[in-house]
């Protein structure tokens, strides 16, 4: 593989977030240095730069929420703020020579292989054209926005965003705010908009599980000594990473009732009884993605924090409409309604083998061998693929970057034109993973959620531990895939 001017790469990256900043670095540790990586927005960091919504912080322990090749170990409390994670993010990109290759303002919204010259052409905004022997998606799962359908959405009169396009510029101070959505987003960020608004709100469709957590910042002696040996923070990497292989999959029936209990202990802060049966959830925990924070609950204490459950049927110019006639007038609507997730790298128009789309390969839901490969899509690779989300996506990208840099050393040492995935491997794998997502009762109790398709295929969850996916994608079988010499 060589450069062919400035238009051509051995490898583009799609995505400057936590996985292509991954990527980057361990090309370039390969001495892989003929890359790009492609960014639409107009910095690096990925979810942690475009999410910037009040009270936006991980719901992973910051101690494992950092390469293993860069621990950070002075995060300022144990669960990271987005602020720090995105510094942090920015400091990989910057130590480890990434930044050179990042184009920001440089988005994807078509890639089209060619199979005589064994290369994808990738369309960019601005309509320019990069063409690349490999292309590695790091767009994830968190990239296309969800917009809710409901009636009258455009008619409104105020100001309208969406939680995930947060807009600092418009003042919420005194305002009446109606906030449709209740899972991740909003429950860290309505605690803190209640404390400047007039009237805050929340619109609910579904109560969640929102777990407390042990948060309590670090001292400035903690971080100092934590700066001076990192060893206490390293050993409780290791214990957190060992808890999270053993919960994941929703398995462990003493960690489930531990949850559930403290989830209800929290809920029973809430004054009103009313409101307190409203906000308790009716599903198994783990069904949904459980939430963490200490004061979403204790949030509803407050004179100024209204819980809706009537149903939402309509927006006027002037505020929302719910199923029993009444209209709560607003001066801003703010959508956290979340992420189409399930859409992955179909978020772009992707054209493979003969013509295919990707819409088309994965009609009935994305598909991919241990998340990183599609057959009909050769020399394509994916991080935060379809079925690899659980643990700390951080831990997972480590694996997913390891066994793509197995493909590409074997396409340089072996001399091939390209690698693809046959459809047989690729078929065992995910009815294998269907099956053990089937045999999950939790993942099958019939909840809304971004799990799923419609087709009722959950395409994001992996069911297994982190270690087990380690372990299956740190060797290739070549009798896995299809290839081709130079």
């Amino acid at each position: 593989m060589s450069t062919h001017g400035t238009d051509r790469v051995q490898v583009a990256i799609i995505g400057a977030g936590p996985g292509g900043l991954c990527m980057g670095k361990r090309l370039l540790d390969e001495g892989f240095d003929d890359f790009v990586l492609l960014e639409k927005s107009d910095g690096v960091g990925g979810t942690w730069n475009l999410n910037r919504y009040p009270g936006c912080e991980c719901d992973v322990q910051s101690a494992l929420y950092s390469f293993s090749f860069e621990i950070k170990a002075d995060w300022s409390k144990p669960y990271g703020t987005q602020p720090e994670i995105l510094a942090y993010m920015e400091h990989v990109a910057e130590k480890f020579g990434v930044l050179p290759h990042v184009r920001l303002g440089n988005g994807v919204t078509r890639a089209v292989w060619d199979e005589t010259s064994a290369t994808w052409a990738l369309t960019l905004d601005d309509g320019a054209t990069v063409t690349a022997d490999v292309v590695v998606s790091a767009i994830g799962m968190f990239n296309d926005l969800a917009w809710p359908a409901i009636d009258g959405l455009d008619d409104f009169a105020g100001t309208m965003f969406h939680s995930a396009q947060w807009n600092w510029d418009h003042d919420l101070t005194g305002e009446r705010v109606a906030v449709i959505g209740a899972a991740a987003s909003a429950v860290q960020f309505v605690p803190e908009i209640r404390k400047q608004a007039a009237m805050v709100h929340l619109f609910q469709r579904t109560a969640n599980w929102v777990t407390p957590k042990i948060d309590t910042p670090y001292t400035d002696e903690q971080l100092a000594a934590f700066r001076d040996d990192p060893t206490p923070i390293l050993e409780f990497r290791r214990e957190v990473e060992d808890s999270m292989n053993k919960g994941m999959t929703f398995t462990n029936t003493e960690k489930l009732a531990l949850s559930v209990t403290a989830v209800n202990q929290a809920i029973d802060q809430v004054q009103d009884p009313v409101v307190r049966e409203k906000l308790r959830p009716q599903h198994p925990f783990g069904c949904k993605r459980p939430l963490m924070s200490n004061v979403y609950y204790p949030a509803f204490n407050e004179p100024n924090l209204e819980l809706v459950t009537e149903p939402i049927v309509r927006i006027t110019p002037n505020g929302v409409v719910t199923d029993d006639g009444q209209e709560r007038v607003v001066d801003t609507i703010v959508l956290a309604t979340g992420f189409a997730a399930t859409k992955y790298l179909s978020a772009i128009d992707v054209v493979g083998r003969d013509g295919t789309s990707i819409d088309d390969a994965w009609s009935d839901g994305a598909t991919a061998y241990l998340g990183i490969t599609t057959a009909g899509f050769p020399n394509l690779f994916m991080l935060y693929g379809p079925n690899t989300n659980n643990g700390s996506i951080l831990t997972m990208i480590e694996y997913q970057v390891e066994h793509i840099l197995a493909h590409i050393r074997r396409l340089r040492d072996e001399h091939l034109a390209w690698v693809d995935v046959r459809p047989e491997p690729m078929t065992r794998f995910n009815a294998e993973v269907q099956q053990a997502i089937a045999d999950i009762p939790v993942w099958n109790f019939g909840c809304n959620g971004y799990y799923r398709t419609p087709s009722g295929r959950i395409v994001t969850q992996w069911p297994f531990s982190m270690t087990e996916f380690h372990d299956r994608t740190a060797t290739i079988d070549p009798a896995d895939y299809d290839v081709a010499a130079r």
